[in-house]
């Protein structure tokens, strides 16, 4: 067992982390999984509180100032937190630019497109573009191997709350734990009788599952372009959804992820399974609660294989409520990595599952800087595979937008184009006054009576 020191020095990499690092041996001149961030924050900015607070947040967050090493060929890497590596803000005044926004976004595309080594780079940069007298973009870039996308919204909540109390506006709060805290905390965990009993829950879970399509590293293909599409759900929309997850007693992101669920179970092949046909669907899962990881940003979520069933006799409300107990179950074993299930489940080094079709729900506010309005923008998440549905949007369920993506070799434009029409249209169904009563199995066949 690798020791952790908790006062520095070299530590193990997690499984996601070594996922990542499998990856970048594959493709190692391809930018595939960089993750970028932009906030816009504009109003009574004072610059000097800014720039303080995102040195302070970037000192904080470790994993920003990684370095890996690799002392033999396909011996395991190691990490450790390296000084010299620690992004320095680039401030880019850009005021008398003809068009300071876009030559802004410019230098951001370029930066998210440069190649990326995981040996020698930094693997984290941070600009402070001001492209106006009262206005500022704070732009953050990292490689997936050492954040998440939650864990960027962690860095964005710690600088905003650092700023509000340099201008008077608050306490400092707490410094994100360490790193290595959260390693030793995942090494007890890999000894634990709560490891042994979320195996034997996801190795009897895959067993019923049947065979998992897995992927070749060689196969990825991330130079071809994608099919992209974003959708802004309606403020109506948004209400009914809230209203409807209060009277189903679900959750409005799981009440979201099920109603994508019916969507794709009805549109792409589904497999028998005893006396049901079920759609594995890929969900994100923030594997973080309770956990020291909670606080610290890092690559740290989980992605589960969710089996969507439906009994054609059921209503619809029968059949949410049924499968959202299923993913509260699923959840209760969630720290277990998928990466670990692939493993008990023979899956070669050099290969993974492949996660499509993927629904994903990131109810994440903008950080409040007070005396500033903020937006942020996702500028870049990482590839997927197949098709991908994301939800973004407030915590409370506000100002949602949906983004569609697609691999063009197993989706065609035509059909893409079908699901930019179709699927919004069919959440909107979903959420119909007498939907939840009538039987499940003739949802889309009622949609598709509607639609025409």
């Amino acid at each position: 067992m690798t020791h952790i020191d908790a006062n520095g020095g070299w530590m193990p990499l997690t499984m996601p982390q070594l996922d990542f690092w499998e990856e970048f041996s594959f493709h190692p001149d391809k930018p595939v999984s960089t993750v970028a961030h932009c906030l816009n924050i504009e109003g009574d900015v004072d610059g000097d509180a800014l720039t303080k607070a995102i040195s302070e947040t970037i000192r904080e967050s470790e994993v920003l100032s990684v370095r890996f090493r690799q002392e033999a060929q396909g011996g395991d890497p190691l990490q450790c937190f390296d000084a010299s590596r620690t992004p320095v803000i680039t401030h880019i005044d850009l005021r008398d630019s003809a068009d300071p926004l876009a030559e802004a976004k410019t230098l951001m595309e370029a930066d998210i497109h440069a190649k990326l080594d995981l040996r020698t780079d930094r693997l984290s940069a941070q600009s402070l573009f001001r492209i106006g007298e009262k206005r500022y973009l704070w732009y953050i870039r990292a490689h997936h191997i050492i954040v998440d996308g939650y864990g960027l919204t962690l860095i964005e909540q710690r600088c905003g709350q650092l700023y509000n109390h340099f201008r008077g506006r608050g306490e400092a709060g707490k410094p994100f734990h360490s790193f290595a805290s959260f390693l030793a905390e995942e090494q007890a965990y890999s000894t634990s009788r709560r490891w042994e009993a979320d195996r034997a829950f996801w190795t009897q879970y895959l067993d019923a599952s049947g065979d998992l399509p897995v992927l070749y590293r060689g196969d990825e293909d991330y130079g071809a372009p994608g099919l992209h599409h974003h959708h802004e759900l309606s403020a109506s929309f948004c209400g009914k959804l809230r209203e409807t997850a209060v009277a189903v007693e679900i959750g409005w992101p799981d009440l979201l992820v099920l109603f994508a669920g019916l969507y794709l179970y009805n549109i792409l092949p589904r497999q028998p399974t005893g006396d049901r046909e079920v759609l594995t669907i890929w969900l994100p899962f923030m594997s973080r609660w309770g956990s020291i990881g909670a606080y610290v940003p890092a690559m740290l979520v989980n992605i589960l294989p969710f089996q969507l069933a439906l009994d054609p006799q059921e209503t619809l409300r029968a059949a949410l409520a049924r499968n959202a107990g299923i993913l509260r179950k699923q959840r209760l074993h969630g720290r277990y990595r998928i990466e670990q299930m692939a493993e008990d489940k023979g899956v070669a080094k050099g290969s993974r599952f492949f996660f499509s079709p993927l629904v994903n729900v990131l109810p994440f506010n903008a950080p409040e800087f007070k005396g500033c309005r903020v937006t942020r923008h996702i500028l870049a998440s990482g590839p997927g595979d197949g098709f991908n549905l994301t939800f973004r949007g407030e915590d409370d369920g506000r100002r949602l937008t949906l983004y569609v993506d697609a691999d063009p070799s197993m989706t065609g434009q035509d059909e893409f184009n079908r699901h930019k029409r179709d699927l919004p249209a069919f959440l909107d169904h979903c959420l119909s006054p007498d939907a939840m009563e009538r039987p499940a199995g003739a949802l889309w066949s009622r949609f598709a009576q509607v639609s025409r």
